[in-house]
C-alpha cells in the first residue's frame, strides 16, 4: 500500500516542479524548453531524483541543472508549501537527454514514411 502513496507523491512533486520551473529567473533556466521526465522518491520520502530534459540537447540541460542546484532550497521550500508534505525529500537534479533521442527517433520514423510515401508513387 505504501508504494502507491509514494508514486502518488512522486507525480504530485512533478507536476509542482514543472510549474515552480516555469517561475524561476535564474538565467540559465528562464527561457528554455525544459521538462521534468521523472521524479524517483526514495521509500521513507526523504530523498528525491528529479531528472529534467531539454528540448535544446543534453548541454542545455546540464547547463539548466546547474542553476537549479542553486535554487534547490528555494525549490523544496515552495513543494513544500504547495503539497503540504509532512516531509518534503531533498531533491538531486539529474540531466537527462531522453526527449533528444525521442525527437531523434520520431525524425527517423518520419524519414521511413515518407520514403515508402515516394516509392509508392
Amino acid at each position: 500500500m505504501a508504494g502507491y502513496r509514494i508514486d502518488r507523491v512522486s507525480e504530485d512533486i512533478k507536476r509542482e516542479l514543472a510549474a515552480i520551473i516555469r517561475e524561476l529567473k535564474d538565467p540559465r533556466v528562464q527561457g528554455k524548453l525544459l521538462t521534468v521526465v521523472n521524479v524517483d522518491v526514495s521509500s521513507d520520502a526523504s530523498f528525491a531524483k528529479v531528472y529534467i530534459s531539454a528540448m535544446e540537447g543534453i548541454e542545455t540541460a546540464k547547463i539548466a541543472v546547474k542553476g537549479l542546484d542553486c535554487a534547490t532550497g528555494f525549490i523544496r521550500r515552495e513543494v513544500g508549501k504547495r503539497l503540504h508534505l509532512r516531509k518534503t525529500p531533498e531533491l538531486k537534479f539529474i540531466a537527462d537527454d531522453s526527449i533528444e533521442k525521442g525527437m531523434k527517433i520520431t525524425g527517423m520514423l518520419n524519414s521511413i514514411i515518407t520514403e515508402d510515401d515516394s516509392d509508392d508513387d
